[in-house]
């Protein structure tokens, strides 16, 4: 079967087509990397309205029933970011440990790494992450976080997901 991953670039310039959509390409980009298992990406273009980011996220998981949504860009502290209080406005239960490693990691490459908001929570049986807005960036953190994605999804009942473990190893339990 092959699992659906909702992939969500939140951009005004962008979604009115005066700037070019860097960040959901190079989500996709890593997702082709590292997985193994069949998937496809659903993609989605939204201004930084909080109501058309939610409604966004709600298609994904509850129509479309994507195992995982990762979202990019609306993180930072500006007035028009809210990416963040959108996901956890959607989500049942909120998963602060994925914002603080994408944030220590970040912190390594540059300082304003503290001003970024990411999160991630958990709608129904689906996994969203907020991740940055720059392609190095978003690299960066998925390649922080994704090691513990697939057992997360698996726990919250939804598509099993194969890593290639000479691009990235996920952690499972011994059974």
């Amino acid at each position: 079967m092959t699992a659906k991953i909702g992939v969500v670039t939140v951009s005004d310039r962008a979604s009115a087509g005066t700037y070019e959509d860097k960040g959901g390409p190079a989500i996709v980009e890593v997702l082709r990397e590292i997985l193994l298992s069949p998937w496809q990406p659903v993609m989605r273009l939204v201004p930084d309205e909080r109501t058309r980011v939610e409604s966004a996220l709600i298609e994904l998981a509850d129509r479309e029933q994507c195992g995982a949504i990762f979202t990019t860009g609306g993180t930072g502290p500006s007035p028009r970011d809210i990416t963040p209080e959108a996901t956890e406005t959607v989500c049942e239960k909120i998963l602060p440990g994925f914002g603080e490693l994408m944030r220590e990691r970040s912190l390594a490459q540059v300082p304003t790494a503290i001003l970024s908001r990411q999160t991630a929570g958990i709608r129904g049986r689906t996994l969203i992450v907020n991740l940055p807005g720059r392609p190095a960036s978003i690299r960066l953190c998925m390649m922080a976080v994704f090691p513990a994605i697939p057992y997360c999804i698996d726990l919250i009942g939804g598509p099993r997901l194969e890593t290639d473990p000479e691009k990235c190893r996920a952690f499972r339990p011994p059974s």
